[in-house]
């Protein structure tokens, strides 16, 4: 907040500078949104309808295609470092961290993440496997991150945050593009990509990609096994057979592979833990998604979608074969002053797990569904200048039952430049197959007999949902014609959140005669967060931006009186309490531009993770309008630094510095 305060001022008393013709005429073909546009860029993650950011009731932040060209992000979750009340940490070469207001981990568990309307959060693992969660970076149009509970309009695991990466339709996409490159860490990538049009009403596109990355510098002293590499290709196909009418169908398939340090695994023979070693896990998948929108009446539309999704991990001591069909209707329609949305959904998840003596679920398969129906409504209570909106979303799901998420929201706009935001929200994170069936053998030791005696951490078939009651508060603002200022104030209450409960130990003979200690997960913690998030745009001059956001986090967890919970506070530390981060864009006269990000990230004491700065430049060139050249620098401000400590099965690794060049060609 003092960081966006400070800005401000520097603003205010900042000079106009003039820019030469050709950097604005390239700005404008390029799509850099001027601060007005900004204020008016339609967002559909808040109410699933199309209205303007300025009107959210949502602590929503938009990464626009622009700034991911700019940033030299080379994935998705690179991309997402830019938004405020995001935690977005590299946990080696292939794997990340990310969540929303704290909680983070390799599978954060409180984040609902979609692509085009297709949910990626996997109930078996109650997260989002980012190392498959990819596209042609290209043909994003933008990334809507609302920080916050979304669960009226988007259901259970939309607690803490949505993400939604939305693509352009294929209209946008029409010709050829060709790109390629290669550095230091990405050591080689390219894609192509295709579009044109199939009759007067329909046209399409088709993409290949492919990269090959690096492996990291090893943590400690085992040496990097975390190199990736992946193949994937796509299609989508817009059809507007009628002026009413519009049908898309897209899908994706993907197949590769990523190298893995797995840590020492347990067995119950002496020395009782295996060395480690590097293994590979094998990828692949495919998706197809079809989606039909029907304009019924002036106020009226209908939407239909369907998709299904098929995923394959091959990884030595625990591999996961996952089957999603999901159906998803929604109506909206006016109503006199009522804006209404109310809309049902169904989906079915199949899932087949290969464990091993260290990790494994029981059973191994299993199939599951979740339904669902939601309503909300909007009403002016004074025209243009005050809003009332409340809604719920119902869901039934195999593990924990029936589950409401209410949410009532105020917007007041007492100026076209202005506008202030109120809500209270309630979201659950349903139980995951994890939470209820996982067993995991982290340590193995001699008892005082020579018994073998293993660790078992266990789910628990009783496990229920965590709840959370949200408040949050926003200010957006205009002070000037070059300056847009977005700030959120956010107070969050959980309860029945994960511990791990230690459980009677017992003896099991087979496949060796040993002691179980068990640790089972259970409910028994509550606590609270809060919070202030800014972000800040500025436009210097026409040939200069500058953006800010800051994150403010502070979190209090503790035990229920009946919990024997001594990890209850460690969550407190796996999330940075302070971030801050700063962009600009410069465009430079001949068809030059130069671009920089600097980034701080607290410590996590909880990991023993130092705080660390990160610094990103950017030289890119146009010599004519179809062809872009660019030089990407990463993380210059260290040679390494580790960024999240991972507790899991496999080794964390330090991030390296890189470099990269890039050819990008249009015809």
């Amino acid at each position: 907040m003092l960081l966006a305060t400070a800005l401000l001022v520097v603003v205010k008393r900042a000079p106009a500078v003039a820019a030469s013709d050709d950097v604005a005429e390239r700005a404008q073909k390029l799509g850099n949104l001027t601060i007005e546009q900004l204020m008016g860029v339609e967002i559909t993650s808040v109410s699933k309808k199309e209205e303007p950011l300025l009107d959210a009731t949502s602590a929503i932040y938009v990464i626009t295609r622009e700034d991911i060209r700019r940033s030299g992000a080379t994935s998705i979750p690179e991309a997402l470092r830019m938004a405020p009340g995001l935690q977005v940490a590299r946990i080696d070469g292939n794997r990340w961290a990310i969540s929303a207001r704290g909680f983070n981990g390799e599978f954060a568990n409180k984040l609902l993440v979609l692509i085009d309307g297709r949910t990626v959060y996997t109930p078996t693992r109650s997260g989002v496997y980012w190392d498959v969660q990819d596209t042609l970076l290209a043909d994003v149009d933008r990334i809507e991150v609302i920080r916050g509970p979304g669960a009226t309009l988007w259901g259970a695991n939309a607690v803490n945050g949505v993400i939604n990466v939305i693509t352009k339709d294929a209209a946008g996409t029409q010709g050829a593009l060709v790109t390629a490159g290669g550095g230091t860490e990405e050591t080689g990538f390219g894609a192509v990509r295709y579009g044109g049009r199939l009759g007067e009403h329909a046209q399409y596109r088709l993409y290949a990609k492919y990269f090959d990355r690096d492996a990291q510098h090893a943590a400690r002293q085992i040496p990097a096994a975390d190199g990736w590499d992946v193949g994937r290709g796509g299609f989508r196909m817009d059809w507007a057979p009628s002026p009413a009418s519009a049908v898309t169908v897209q899908g994706d398939l993907y197949r590769g592979g990523e190298d893995e340090t797995l840590v020492p695994r347990t067995q119950l023979t002496p020395p009782f833990t295996t060395p480690p070693i590097a293994v590979r896990t094998h990828l692949e998948g495919q998706n197809l998604l079809a989606r039909w929108h029907y304009v019924l009446g002036e106020r009226s539309d209908a939407t239909l979608q369907a998709y299904y999704d098929h995923a394959n991990r091959r990884a030595v001591d625990l591999g996961e074969l996952v089957d999603t069909v999901d159906v998803d209707f929604q109506h909206h329609v006016g109503l006199g002053a009522h804006e209404i949305a109310w809309g049902l959904g169904y989906r079915w998840v199949s899932d087949v797990f290969d464990d091993s003596f260290t990790v494994g679920l029981q059973p191994q398969a299993a199939k599951y569904e979740i339904w669902s129906a939601f309503v909300q409504d909007q009403v002016p209570l004074v025209a243009d200048r005050l809003r009332f909106t409340a809604g719920t979303k119902l869901e039934h799901n195999d593990f924990s039952g029936f589950e409401i998420q209410p949410s009532v929201s105020l917007l007041w706009t007492p100026h076209p430049r202005h506008s202030l935001w109120l809500s209270v929200a309630r979201a659950v994170r349903t139980p995951a197959r994890t939470d209820r069936d996982l067993r995991v053998v982290p340590t193995v030791f001699p008892g005082e007999d020579g018994t073998p005696t293993a660790v078992v951490l266990e789910g628990n078939r009783r496990f229920r949902s965590e709840k959370l009651v949200a408040y949050e508060i926003g200010y957006r603002l205009r002070p000037w014609e070059t300056v847009f200022a977005d700030v959120t104030g956010f107070y969050n209450v959980y309860d029945d959140l994960n511990s791990t409960e230690p459980r009677t130990a017992r003896f099991v003979a087979e496949p060796i005669g040993h002691v179980e200690l068990p640790l089972q997960f259970d409910n028994k913690t509550h606590g609270h967060t809060y919070g202030i998030e800014s972000a800040v745009s500025w436009q210097a001059a026409p040939w200069w931006r500058l953006m800010m956001t800051s994150t403010l986090l502070r979190m209090h967890l503790d035990s229920d009186p009946s919990s024997h919970d001594p990890t209850v506070h460690a969550p407190e530390g796996d999330s940075p309490e302070h971030q801050f981060h700063v962009r600009s864009y410069l465009d430079l006269p001949r068809h030059v531009e130069l671009d920089a990000a600097l980034y701080y990230v607290d410590h996590l004491p909880n990991q023993g993770v130092p705080s660390h700065v990160r610094f990103d430049v950017r030289l890119g060139w146009h010599p004519v309008d179809a062809l872009d050249l660019s030089l990407a620098l990463q993380d210059v401000a260290s040679a390494h630094h580790l960024e999240f400590a991972s507790r899991t099965r496999v080794e964390s690794t330090e991030i390296q510095r890189g470099i990269y060049g890039k050819v990008t060609f249009r015809f």
